[in-house]
């Protein structure tokens, strides 16, 4: 799979995302540092890439009044292997073809 990851996602998630076989695109490698939300959602649909990011807040409305490629609302654990295990369930739980399209939480 392929995903993008907000400023906010541990680098210690895209490190799993990795060894696991997934492409991974820091958002800081793909935009500028100073891109607003909707054109960080915006370059995540054009590359067809699931956007991981802690930012519910303002992803979250924008994901819903919008086709978006897949994001994956990563919530915050009291350790980062807690979190990296989170994460790795819901892609063992719901495949690409679940991802893809929805919002999930992990």
């Amino acid at each position: 799979m392929n995903f993008l990851l907000d400023h906010d996602v541990p680098e210690r998630v895209a490190e799993v995302l990795l060894v696991e076989g997934h492409s991974v695109v820091r958002l800081r490698e793909a935009l500028s540092v100073e891109a607003r939300d909707p054109e960080v959602l915006a370059h995540a649909r054009r590359h067809r890439m699931i956007l991981v990011t802690c930012n519910r807040d303002d992803f979250l409305p924008l994901a819903a009044a919008q086709p978006n490629p897949g994001l994956i609302v990563l919530i915050r654990r009291p350790s980062r292997l807690a979190e990296c295990a989170a994460i790795l369930r819901l892609l063992r739980r719901a495949g690409e073809s679940g991802l893809a399209g929805n919002i999930n939480f992990a």
